[in-house]
Parts: structure tokens; sequence; C-alpha cells
């Protein structure tokens, strides 16, 4: 196909957290591919998620691919023919295409409430049967729903779907799949705020950036029919689908930032260079012609076909990404080294961060080094019996930590103000004491009962590093997999979002 086509690729995430690994992974393969054919790499921001979509997080997803030097196009820092970039900014493209859809009928108002709804879910769980909406509105009189409309009644709108016959897609690296029309819901395109899903901003920007290839994780396999009958709805021919595997841990389980770092921005924080993890993404799935697993991102390019992915679920192991680290650090030169090391946190910038914390604790020059290195590392070495306390066992400091995860999760800022205050409502909410709440995440952060400042030392390491310390924090305890696993953890998370709301 692209032998006939100028290629466009996308990658298009949303600002809701730390820009994930999974990210990068997509986005290799949609750079890789699109400038082996000489065509366009765009990036665009999937924001209709309005209560969740933050400018701090596209602001990261900017510096992660940045730092991994996969640069696009198109997108909204850069600008580009087919703008804007940013979906909250597209919001009357998609209602132009949402309503030409309920003109022809192919699309409908829906005014079920969330308790109605609920109460169609509940049933069909306890029967057993397909959950999914049950098309309540789809047969509503056009002039009545267009009064309901106007009166101001709530409502969101829907796809029609086919009540018989199969969907099939055609996927590149894979044989046809067939998907029965039965077990695809009347998905909503409009939210009640006016903001599409994802499903009919995907397709409307995928078709009108004349997206031609559209390369992405095999979790969109099931939604993938719903793109297909909008695509048809609208008359439009729809881009190549190609559904990559996803990332695995070691024991084959999906990738979870339990049992892996998932942040970009943790692996630039705990010292890992750029051109390392592109290499070893590159290997996820694909391997190259000549068997080399060492390679920059020009021979990789070079070399890439699409047609050579693997479906294998492909491992992300951490320990092979340190071997491959500390392979290009030692290949390297001592000037480059050195320059690297001050790009990295040896810079005066991060000193400066740093001095007025450790000054009132140094006698001699030499102290500085000590005194600050848990701020220049990624694992520490944790002595358990300095996390526990007789107010604070092992299974309780666990879940306490789990739960910190998960608060610390949600600031949209991350200082020492946001963090001290993120930790003072836990302590009070979890009736804990403040000065024995706060005794191992100390330990948790420095590796010592005693150090610099604890919220400004938080701040100083950065988000990702220190939910991978509390982490680490609950593995030495022990208990990490009997506290956090199976029911246990369900019971946890449900506590957790009563007591906090949800992470």
């Amino acid at each position: 196909m692209e032998s006939t086509t100028h290629v466009r690729t996308r990658i298009a995430p949303s600002p809701t957290g730390s820009p994930h690994i999974g990210t990068a992974y997509i986005a290799l393969f949609n750079y890789a591919f699109a400038k082996q054919h000489g065509g366009e790499f765009v990036l665009r921001i999937e924001d209709t998620d309005q209560t969740r979509s933050t400018t701090e997080s596209e602001t990261a997803i900017f510096e992660a691919l940045g730092w991994l030097n996969l640069t696009w196009d198109e997108g909204p820092d850069v600008g580009g023919p087919h703008g804007p970039y940013r979906q909250s900014e597209r919001t009357q493209l998609y209602k132009h295409h949402a309503a030409e859809l309920v003109e022809k009928g192919a699309a409908y108002p829906c005014f079920c409430t969330s308790e109605r709804l609920a109460e169609l879910r509940a049933g069909q769980m306890a029967a057993k049967t397909l959950v999914g909406y049950d098309g309540h509105c789809a047969d509503l009189a056009r002039d009545e729903a267009n009064a309901r409309i106007a009166a101001g009644e709530e409502h969101v709108i829907r796809m029609q779907v086919p009540a018989e016959g199969d969907c099939v897609v055609h996927d590149r690296l894979r044989e046809d799949i067939v998907i029965p029309w039965t077990q695809v819901d009347h998905q909503i395109l409009v939210k009640s705020d006016g903001f599409p899903t994802y499903h009919l901003a995907n397709v409307v920007d995928d078709h009108l950036m004349g997206i031609t290839h559209v390369i992405r994780g095999e979790e969109w396999i099931s939604s993938t029919p719903k793109h297909v009958l909008l695509y048809e709805l609208f008359g439009w021919t729809p881009p190549q689908f190609i559904h990559l595997p996803l990332l695995r841990n070691p024991d084959q389980s999906k990738l979870s930032k339990r049992k892996n770092p998932t942040s970009i921005l943790y692996y630039r924080q705990a010292g890992y260079l750029p051109e390392t993890l592109v290499n070893y993404l590159g290997l996820m799935a694909y391997s190259m012609p000549d068997g080399r697993e060492i390679f920059g991102i020009e021979d990789y390019v070079a070399s890439f076909d699409i047609d050579r992915v693997s479906l294998g679920g492909p491992v992300f192991d951490l320990q092979k990404l340190e071997n491959f680290n500390g392979q290009y650090l030692r290949d390297m030169d001592t000037t480059e080294l050195l320059a690297r090391l001050k790009a990295w946190r040896l810079n005066d910038e991060t000193w400066s961060n740093i001095l007025p914390m450790a000054q009132p604790r140094l006698r001699t020059l030499s102290d500085m080094i000590p005194v600050s290195s848990f701020l220049f590392s990624d694992r520490l070495t944790y002595a358990p019996e300095l996390l526990v306390s007789a107010d604070l066992d092992a299974e309780r400091l666990v879940q306490v930590l789990k739960m910190a995860q998960w608060e610390l999760e949600k600031p949209a800022t991350w200082t020492a103000e946001v963090i001290q205050s993120a930790l003072m409502t836990m302590a009070e909410k979890e009736e804990i004491k403040l000065k024995k709440f706060l005794a191992p995440f100390f330990v948790a952060v420095s590796g010592s009962k005693v150090s610099l400042p604890l919220f400004e030392s938080m701040e100083q390491l950065g988000r990702d590093l220190v939910l991978r310390r509390l982490h680490y924090a609950q593995e030495a305890l022990g208990a990490l997999d009997a506290v956090l696993s199976g029911k246990k953890l369900k019971k946890l998370e449900k506590t957790y979002i009563a007591t906090y709301g949800r992470a």
C-alpha cells in the first residue's frame, strides 16, 4: 500500500499522567515506519477527558518524546497544515460530524440516566448476558428527541450498530479478525459535556489529518469495529491497521508499574541514556535483519520492515536494559561521558537546589557527597527494621506506602508544599501521628532515618523516582506479594477510593 501512498503516521497520547513507556514503544514504530518511507510522523494530543487532562502532563509528553529524539513533523508545539493538534481545540469539528451522523440516522441522542444504565448493567451481569447498551433510545422519534434537547435535557450521542452480521477487521500483521456486530456496543460518540469520546475524535482526526497507517497496541483491536463502522458511515477509506503486541513483564503479565517503572521520565531521572532506551524498545517485537542488538536510530529506520514484527509478547526486562545502558556508557569516551553526566544531573542547577538543604549539615566539604548521594541514586538498600515500628508493622506499612503511591500520582504539580499537604492529609485520615507517619518515608526516600528535609528532597528527586523508591521500600519489607496480591489489593483499592477518591 505504501508504495503508492505518501505515508503519514501518528502517536496520540492522552495528557493524564506521566508519559508511559508503552507510548515510547508505539511512537518509535510509527516514527520508524514513516521515516523509512519518506513520510511524516504526527503528534496529536488527545485531551478530550477534561477532568484528567493537564498542561503539566502535556509538557511531560513533549519532554519525554523529545528526550528520546523521536521528533515529530507536525504537532501542537510545531504546528502544521492539519492543525490544531489538540483535540480540545477541535470540538466544533466533532460536533459537526456527529450531527452529520444523526442526520443520516447513523447515530442518535440518548437520554438514559446513569441510574438506568447502572440497573441495566447489573441486570445483564446477573443474567450473565453481554453487557452493553440495549438501544432504548435508538427508536425515539426525531421530533421528540429534538424537543427534549431544546428543553435542555442532558443527553449523549450514540452510534447505531448493525443488529446482525460480522465486522471483518483487516490487520496487516494478522489474519482477518472477525467480530460479530452483536458484540459491539452502541458506542457513545459525544458525551453530555459536548466533548467527543476517543472513538469519534480518533476517526475524524485520522481522516482529516491524512493518516495512512494506524500503528497502535493490540488492546485496541476490540474497538476497531467501531472505527471501521465510522469510516463506512462517513464514506471514507480507512487507513491500514497495524496492531502491535503489548509489552510484557518477565513473567509474561502485561507491563505495569507494579512490577516495572513505566514512566519514560523515570528512566531519564534514573540515569539511562535516551539512545539506550530507544535501542532497547526497537528490539521489542522486532529484530534487525543482520541480527545486531546494538544500533542507532538511523540504522534502525534504514532497515525497518513492519512486516517483520513478531506477534509474540515482547518482554521488557529491566535487567537487560541496565546491561544495554552499561555497554553504551563503557563504550563512550570520557569527554562525552562527562558531558552526559553534566546534562543529566551533575550541574549547577541541581547543586543550587541541593546546597540550601545540605549546607546546615556540613562540617567539611567532603560531607557533601554522603549527605546528598541518595539524590543521585535509583535503587537504595533498605534495612527493613528501619522502616517498620511499633506503630506501623510491615503489613500496615506496605498498605500505607501503596496508598501514598496512588495519592502522590494525583497532584498536577510537584512541589515540596504539595507533597507536604498530601502526606499530612494522609496522616490525618489514617489516624497516625505525623512524626510516626513520616518516619518510614524518610527511610524510603533517603535510605536513612536522618537525612535532608523530606519534602524538599522528594521535590528534588522528582515524582517518578519517589514513586519508585516507595515501591522499592515495599519490596524490602518482604511482604509485597503477600499483602498486595489478588483480593487483598482490590480490598485496599476500595478502601483507598472510599477515603481519598479515585487515583
